[in-house]
């Protein structure tokens, strides 16, 4: 749309915000979208993760620790602290196996959060990194509502020593990013993904899923993975093993 267009649509929604609210604020969010940056993000390109729970061990939180001190986040993490991974205990109830489960946002090619975001900022890039664009968050946090991981927080407190590549804000609501940051600096892979390899752990893999050559698209091909509400059709760029 153009920034006329754009104009045009907002003032209309000025002027008949008493008449029909709700459809002016979704057409003046379709504006806003639709001029979102994607920061040199290329639709080749559909990052991902795989994460293997045979190997992520119970108790183990490099990862977790990673993400915190890569985004500046809370290392020790009240209940209303933001938290972009955390680590979840599952057990099959009827075999009694048990596995320690990293979830942190799916990055989804249907993002829920997206669809019902009524400023636009709530979007996905043409490599499939769902982002929250702060400058737009109006902290409404239906995003959170309707994302069926649990994987948003709401910043409810001043933020400072932030760091520089992560800019964070009070009253936004903000989850993984994939470390785009780094990403689009150059980088091929992620703060926990770097974190749990370092560690020899090896239980998280990042990469290009649309690439055939790249290590995550062959381990998919490899071995049984499986989409956290798969049922939702929704298809996470994250993939698990062993669940």
């Amino acid at each position: 749309m153009s920034r006329r267009g754009f104009l045009g649509v907002a003032a209309a929604a000025v002027g008949g915000v008493m008449l029909a609210p709700g459809i002016q604020l979704i057409e003046v969010a379709r504006a806003a979208a639709s001029g979102t940056p994607s920061a040199g993000a290329s639709a080749t390109v559909r990052w991902g993760m795989l994460i293997d729970t045979t190997k992520c061990a119970s108790g183990c939180t490099d990862c977790v620790t990673a993400c915190n001190t890569e985004n500046g986040l809370d290392p020790k993490p009240s209940p209303t602290s933001a938290q972009w991974i955390r680590k979840v205990e599952i057990k099959e109830i009827k075999t009694g196996r048990a596995a320690s489960v990293p979830v942190m946002c799916q990055h989804c090619a249907e993002p829920p959060c997206v669809d019902v975001c009524p400023t636009g900022a709530s979007f996905k890039r043409a490599d499939g990194i769902v982002l929250v664009d702060r400058h737009s968050c109006i902290g409404c946090r239906y995003c959170m509502m309707a994302c069926p991981y649990k994987a948003r927080s709401f910043v409810h407190e001043a933020l400072d020593a932030q760091t520089p590549d992560v800019p964070r804000g009070k009253g936004c609501v903000e989850s993984c990013t994939l470390c785009v940051h780094r990403l689009d600096q150059g980088a091929k892979t992620t703060a926990c993904a770097e974190a749990c390899t370092k560690a020899g752990h090896g239980a998280i893999v990042f990469g290009d899923l649309n690439d055939p050559g790249s290590e995550i698209a062959r381990r998919v091909r490899e071995i049984q993975t499986t989409q956290l509400r798969a049922d939702l059709k929704l298809d996470p760029g994250v993939r698990y093993h062993g669940i």
